[in-house]
């Protein structure tokens, strides 16, 4: 067994691999670029080498620096984690040529594989089912547009390098897929340094299952059940889980016997997942294979109990497969959910600032329901521009689909995130999606139920009296806390009232509050002035707690609280919302406040987020019309087209390309 390792990576993924090495007795060293000077997988890490400027492309995609940073710490094996150089066949070669062993496939398995264009010909080959496409080289858009017309459309337009959504366009019409082409090829030149892009047919309504494989260097490979990561949104995976709620025992035989079988055939020596779109008729179509270890890969880890990042390196160290077919057993269901540094608010735009306050879940397992953060970020720390948005990974597994997802919608609701928006709220209220639950799932989940975006919404019925009792119940302990400050002048003692006007927002809510031994008491007030039942609240939240957590009428509930003047902001299963808590004497002036509104940008397109200007596509004086490009921001990898909403004249341009812009930059004026 190796004595120490490097990991080639950053983030989430290299501190993953950390903690597996650390258990295993391994040291391990960590590369870090300029801007990771201070990150956590560095501070994990046994050793750490710097290896260049924050651009990726000068850092961690650099080979040469990797060897060197292997050779300066006599680290024995690389695991390269995901992204990045993990599928490069060139990186593996690099590596043994250095007399460094690579902790992942043979590069034979990586050329046959990785490459998406070679595996579907390999693919075909081993008469695995694949979806029809052109998997030749495409000379331009001109070229695409050809093909795309004989294929039928929809179309996806895929880099052949590609991964994690980058490079990839659904195009529905000829312009469509000229653009598409376009964009894709920069991006995938962007990411992966590989501008090659193929063309298939975008199987409609389809659901996205994929079957992780393990083999060792002696001929051994077994899979270990699915993975549905259907819930996608930009073609990148938000929630992934397993096993799949559409599959049958057959079906999950067929597609492991059909991913093993193809495994074989190119000698595969790792953990690797085979990618299959599936119909919602339980028909399953060849996709792609990825040599790597998945983002997703703790769902698998969770349901089977097997340590797939110790499974990589004992492989990769020589050792036979400690298990066989019969002795992988599925037990229970897990649930992982991305959380992103975006705005769900803004379109998903990227966001990037200092985690002012970072407080995730705690780790835990309680009965039957288990909680697991894989995250590489820490509080204080930077969200940097340079690379993928990912925070965290939040994961939960249960006896049942059903419980493992309330343990994930409780987890997020105390996921505690300050400095930076994420995309925590939009995950709340995925996980509370009725369609979700029920398992009804496609690829197109998230555009056709959120086909506007995700925007703010106002709690209603049960949510909104859960939110107002814990105001009210905020509010409680926080008048109780003003009493017993000392210093105060004596006189009678204060007789608080226990009615309480609670605005959510605009919306009111009446109800009465008080004390009730350990616990505070809610009843809310009907129409007709009448008390409803009462309700008790039970919890240690005290003032500064970041999330209010503990129990109404024994159901569990987390709440997170942030002040706000004259109030607080409560965050709850997807709903954000400014509330206040006004006795009645204060309702009634409230009531009376002019209602304030947000400021128009007016003429002004303004940079939706921190990035790079990539083109300006108008000039000053031109005419334009609504939908036509503008200009194309680059933010973490991923190219954004900005477009006009509505005709008009370019009166100013103030950005050029090349130029780095703040949120909300001036990029152009119209007149």
């Amino acid at each position: 067994m190796f004595k120490k390792i490097l990991i080639a990576n950053r983030g989430e993924i290299a501190c993953r691999v950390i903690k597996t090495a650390r258990r295993m007795g391994i040291k391990t060293v960590a590369v870090y670029s300029e801007a990771d000077r201070d990150a956590l997988h560095v501070e994990m890490a046994d050793e750490a080498v710097f290896i260049g400027p924050p651009q990726a492309a000068e850092s961690y995609l650099v080979m040469e620096k990797i060897v060197e940073a292997c050779r300066q710490t006599g680290a024995e094996a690389v695991h390269p984690g995901y992204g990045f150089l993990s599928e490069r066949e060139a990186f593996p070669r690099a590596l043994a040529a250095a007399g460094v062993v690579f902790i992942g496939p043979n590069p034979g398995a990586i050329a046959a594989m990785g490459d998406k264009i070679e595996s579907k010909k390999a693919a075909a080959k081993a008469k695995v089912s694949t979806v029809p496409g052109y998997l030749g080289v495409i000379e331009d858009a001109a070229h695409a547009a050809k093909i795309a017309d004989e294929i039928g459309y929809p179309v996806m337009i895929k880099a052949s390098a590609g991964g994690g959504g980058k490079g990839m366009r659904i195009a529905h019409s000829k312009s469509e897929v000229e653009e598409g082409f376009n964009l894709a090829k920069a991006e995938a030149k962007a990411s992966f340094g590989d501008d090659r892009v193929f063309v298939e047919k975008f199987i409609v309504d389809p659901r996205h299952i994929e079957i992780q494989v393990l083999g060792d260097k002696h001929g051994n490979v077994i899979y270990l059940g699915e993975r549905e990561c259907s819930i996608q949104r930009r073609n990148q995976k938000v929630i992934e889980e397993a096993p799949s709620p559409l599959l049958d025992e057959a079906t999950r035989r067929k597609m492991g016997e059909q991913a093993v079988a193809l495994a074989k055939a190119v000698n595969y020596d790792s953990a690797g997942t085979v990618e299959f779109v599936a119909g919602q008729d339980k028909s399953f179509y060849f996709l792609e294979m990825n040599t790597r270890l998945q983002v997703e890969h703790p769902v698998t880890e969770l349901i089977t109990g097997v340590d797939l990042v110790e499974q990589m390196i004992r492989s990769a160290a020589g050792e036979k497969l400690a298990m066989t077919q019969k002795d992988v057993t599925l037990t229970g269901w897990a649930v992982e959910s991305r959380v992103y540094a975006e705005d769900p608010f803004r379109n998903f735009l990227p966001s990037i600032g200092r985690l002012v306050k970072y407080r995730p879940p705690a780790e835990s397992k309680v009965d039957d329901i288990t909680v697991r953060n894989d995250t590489g970020v820490q509080e204080g720390g930077e969200i940097s521009i340079y690379y993928d948005p990912m925070i965290a990974k939040l994961v939960t597994h249960a006896s049942s689909r059903a419980a493992a997802i309330e343990a994930q919608s409780q987890a997020l609701d105390s996921f505690y995130i300050d400095g930076i928006r994420h995309n925590i709220p939009f995950l709340s209220a995925l996980m509370n999606h009725p369609r979700w639950r029920e398992g009804n799932l496609s690829t197109g989940f998230i555009s056709e139920e959120f086909p506007k975006g995700f925007g703010p919404r106002t709690p209603e019925g049960e949510t909104a009296n859960r939110i107002a009792a814990v105001a009210a119940a905020v509010d409680h302990i926080l008048g109780e806390r003003k009493r017993q400050i000392s210093g105060q002048l004596n006189g009678r003692a204060v007789s608080r009232e226990r009615r309480r006007a609670v605005w959510l927002d605009r919306n009111e809510v009446p109800l009465e509050v008080a004390r009730d031994g350990e616990g505070i008491v809610v009843r809310l007030v009907g129409a007709d002035g009448a008390l409803g039942q009462p309700v008790t609240l039970l919890s240690n939240w005290k003032p500064g707690d970041p999330v209010w957590q503990g129990s109404i009428a024994g159901h569990p509930v987390a709440v997170q609280v942030r002040p706000m003047p004259n109030g607080f902001r409560l965050a709850y299963q997807g709903y954000e919302v400014p509330v206040q808590v006004f006795t009645e004497t204060e309702a009634t002036a409230a009531r009376l406040m002019p209602i304030s509104s947000a400021a128009d940008a007016g003429k002004k397109v303004l940079c939706p987020m921190p990035g790079l200007v990539i083109s300006i596509a108008v000039t000053e004086g031109q005419d334009v019309k609504a939908g036509e490009t503008l200009a194309v921001i680059e933010a973490m990898k991923m190219q954004n087209v900005l477009r006009a909403e509505r005709d008009g004249v370019v009166k100013k341009i103030a950005a050029t390309p090349g130029a780095t812009l703040a949120v909300d930059a001036l990029i152009l004026e119209f007149a």
